[in-house]
């Protein structure tokens, strides 16, 4: 314990005296990146597609002129820029027929409308399900540590299984999952993967926005398009053939046609003890074939040797995908240009290589990792915390951007979720020296902290965190940031409209990208090696590998 305060005092008390030495990231340049990525020409950035291409060869470029060196696999002794990502690709042939009958009657569900499924990743060529029963199991939750589990005596072979986002806290913000900040729990992700384990033959979750924290539009653009999953030794383990959302009002329809209480239910979902509910004389039709293959995306890595302990790895992440092509919004545009999610990010990392390219060595070597398929699943981030280039154990730290802000400055920052480590610590330290206030995410419910590429390195320990742009504006404040968020979810979140606006400042990340580049010049020129809070889930996996750090 006394190493690790320590470490921490080293880590923080330098930085009020380097506040303001840190380089000037450029906003010029930024805009011109971030405008570029998000053409049209780059097409949404979709992996495995003509716009991965090109989005590869525009970063690789732009790193090789920021200065860095290529980090990625080794082929003939030499680093490439890239990491080889097998992924399985799945596609739904022509239009799904989906449908559920009442007593017997048939009623036909539309792909995008009432109902968004995603094309089956267990494996499946062909979907083909008759009259299925089902099942509305409150949650989907199993976690034997809280003493909870939805699918307790009731046996889900062969059954389609309807479930809620979120956890059980997220309306009453008290109870067993902590309240009403998300756990793993309430990711959907999760509840496809235990709905897989019960042996279900699908699952449904219910869309409400509120607990989702986002609507219907996202839903539909997110998942009625091509999907990707990393390549699995059972795929089934993890993926039900069945996995999609509907609509509440379906939902609350189908209910009341089996005679049921949708909000009664709900409330009785919320307590410990719950047990599943069979919807009687009501089951769930599909039939479409799937095509699916094992393709190879990329992500992309740059990377400065570190001039004394080179073995040891600061990394700085972003995602570079984004949807691609998909349906037409309102106005007929089918590219998802993904401007601010994620070009803005990708961007930052571009310049943060800059930087680090024109400033002296570091001590430690730092890697710039642009991540492949984060829209479909952290996918990118998945493989390479699993597969690491460079050891996790001497993994100094991982700092993520994603969905920054480019229009003004703010005089607060967050980060997705607010595990405790040494890492925030430092970094709100950095933040405090500059005039910066932290505050804890201001949506905790919405699980932001497993939406994000650092996700895939924390939950194998290494201190990881991503960065989110403050909410209070100079211009405005909390009232123009919160409004501008709010816009941004309901209007551009996956959607065509996240375009490039030529009225963007980049301001904002002019001012916040120094502490970010403070936070990693530290740690790259330390001996500290920063630690997960005490209580946190992820400290004794990073413990597990101690002997391994000198």
């Amino acid at each position: 314990m006394k190493r690790l305060l320590v470490a921490c005092v080293l880590l923080a008390l330098p930085l009020a005296a380097v506040a303001h030495d840190g380089p000037h990231f450029d906003a010029k340049r930024l805009a011109e990146e971030v405008k570029a990525l998000s053409s049209d020409a780059f097409e949404g950035r979709g992996p495995a597609t003509a716009g991965e291409t090109k989005t590869i060869d525009y970063v690789v470029a732009k790193l090789k002129e920021a200065g860095a060196s290529p980090g990625g696999d080794l082929k003939d002794g030499k680093r490439l820029w890239t990491q080889a990502v097998p992924l399985l690709r799945s596609s739904i042939k022509g239009t799904p027929s989906l449908s559920i009958a009442i007593d017997g009657k048939p009623m036909a569900l539309t792909q995008g409308e009432q109902i968004s499924v995603r094309a089956a990743m267990d494996g499946s060529k062909q979907v083909k399900l008759d009259k299925v029963p089902l099942v509305f199991v409150g949650y989907g939750v199993n976690a034997p540590e809280r003493n909870w589990n939805d699918y307790a005596d009731v046996d889900m072979k062969g059954k389609i299984a309807i479930a809620l986002i979120n956890d059980p806290d997220f309306e009453t913000g008290t109870g067993d999952f902590g309240g009403k900040a998300m756990t793993y729990y309430g990711r959907w992700t999760y509840k496809f993967e235990e709905a897989a384990r019960q042996g279900a033959a699908g699952l449904l979750v219910v869309h409400e926005t509120a607990p989702a924290s986002y609507g219907w539009a996202t839903v539909k653009n997110s998942n009625t398009n091509t999907m990707f999953d990393v390549v699995r030794e059972d795929a089934r383990s993890v993926h039900p053939q069945v996995e999609a959302w509907i609509q509440r009002d379906l939902a609350v329809d189908l209910f009341k046609q089996a005679g049921l209480d949708f909000d009664a239910l709900k409330k009785q979902a919320q307590q410990r003890g719950f047990k599943a509910v069979a919807l009687k004389n009501e089951s769930f039709s599909a039939d479409y074939a799937v095509d699916a293959e094992v393709i190879t995306s990329q992500n992309i890595v740059g990377r400065i040797e570190g001039s004394k302990y080179p073995d040891e790895t600061v990394i700085y992440s972003a995602h570079w995908d984004h949807l691609g092509v998909g349906q037409a919004d309102a106005e007929g545009d089918t590219i998802y240009n993904g401007a601010v999610d994620n070009a803005t990010g990708t961007a930052a990392l571009i310049e943060m290589a800059r930087a680090y390219a024109h400033a002296p060595k570091p001590q430690r070597s730092v890697v710039f990792l642009a991540v492949t398929a984060e829209e479909k699943g952290l996918l990118g981030s998945e493989y390479y915390a699993s597969k690491p280039l460079y050891p996790l154990a001497t993994t100094v730290a991982v700092i993520n951007t994603d969905a920054l802000d480019p229009t003004g400055v703010a005089r607060n920052f967050t980060t997705s979720g607010s595990a405790k480590s040494d890492l925030l610590d430092a970094l709100i330290a950095i933040g405090k020296a500059n005039g910066m206030a932290y505050v804890t995410d201001p949506h905790p419910e919405a699980g932001h902290f497993f939406r994000s590429d650092h996700f895939g390195f924390a939950k194998r320990g290494v201190p990881a965190l991503s960065y989110g742009s403050g909410n209070d504006l100079v211009e405005g404040g909390i009232a123009a940031g919160e409004a501008a968020g709010k816009d941004y979810v309901e209007k551009r979140y996956h959607q065509p409209a996240d375009e490039f606006e030529e009225s963007w400042t980049f301001a904002g990340m002019v001012h916040d990208l120094p502490m970010l580049y403070q936070l990693g010049s530290e740690l790259a020129n330390s001996r500290g090696w920063p630690q997960w809070g005490k209580d946190s889930e992820f400290r004794g996996i990073r413990e597990a590998s101690a002997a391994e750090r000198k």
